[in-house]
């Protein structure tokens, strides 16, 4: 049954695609503007490579080793113009094995946007006894991943806030990253973004220079505060916990045009709850992921 489904699904989307593509031709053929095509056109190129009820298969392109325990790893999509079709602040399912040979499904959030084409990344930071972790450590150039999705609440459309904070911890910065990203790279978007990233080391920073390329890029629109409990010598940033008087200083303020989104671990989510409560952000100024 279910491969008569992903058959049904496929020839559905071969036939929205070749309508898309006929009226994109018949708009430029009769001399409509050639805006219109290419936004027909883009349509075609834009259908999503995931089914959300489904579990779809993707090769394993490209695995780089960042550190000891951290890994990006690249899949290719079914065509070099293919996109994932990933709503924004939106994650997959991932499916594989544990150590014991059961399956085991945890969501996890690219790092890539549609409009990187033909691929989509994840930046997977791999536990001792984490379940998934275990699969994704196994993993070689050549194998597959069974993913499904788009999975989660989060919805965004540019410009329905002012400005967002960021709260995140640890592998908790995934879904900050690729809102962010999305934001600043849509030139129409003019949303400011106020990051505060905590983690124990220096090392343990995910994304580190893609995220300071982001503060470098949008120096106006995009702000980052990293904080450590454990810093090296002669850190510019911050210690400990993040605190109240941290998200005061680096995020805005309490407003209705304004969100604070929280992603990290449940100790952090909780206690970031209760700090943003504490300083009169409603239960509609957040989010967490």
């Amino acid at each position: 049954m279910d491969f008569l489904e992903a058959k049904e699904i496929q020839v559905g989307l071969v036939v929205a695609a070749v309508v898309v593509v006929a009226s994109a031709a018949y708009l430029y053929s009769s001399k409509k503007s050639k805006a219109n095509f290419y936004f027909y056109s883009f349509l075609w190129l834009s259908v999503g490579s995931i089914d959300p009820e489904n579990f779809r298969e993707f090769k394993l392109v490209k695995k780089t080793q960042l550190s000891h325990n951290v890994a990006k790893f690249r899949f290719a999509l079914p065509t070099p113009t293919s996109v994932l079709g990933l709503p924004i602040g939106q994650h997959i399912s991932c499916r594989g094995k544990d150590s014991q040979g059961e399956e085991v499904i945890k969501p996890y959030t690219p790092t890539t946007l549609d409009t990187d084409v033909g691929y989509f990344e994840l930046v997977i930071k791999m536990y001792p006894q984490g379940r998934m972790s275990h699969h994704f450590r196994e993993m070689r150039e050549g194998d597959y991943m069974s993913v499904k999705g788009p999975k989660g609440r989060f919805k965004y459309q540019p410009g329905e806030v002012r400005a967002f904070g960021m709260l995140a911890g640890g592998s908790g910065i995934t879904p900050m990253f690729q809102v962010a990203r999305a934001i600043l790279e849509n030139p129409k978007d003019k949303t400011q973004v106020h990051l505060i990233y905590a983690n124990v080391t220096v090392d343990d920073i995910l994304l580190k220079e893609e995220i300071d390329g982001l503060a470098t890029n949008y120096p106006g629109r995009f702000h980052v505060y990293y904080v450590l409990n454990q810093p090296p010598e002669e850190w510019t940033g911050g210690v400990g916990f993040v605190s109240k008087e941290m998200i005061q200083t680096h995020c805005p303020a309490p407003a209705s045009d304004i969100k604070v989104l929280r992603c990290g671990p449940p100790p952090m989510n909780k206690a970031m709850a209760g700090n943003l409560e504490a300083l009169g952000y409603s239960s509609e100024m957040q989010f967490q992921f």
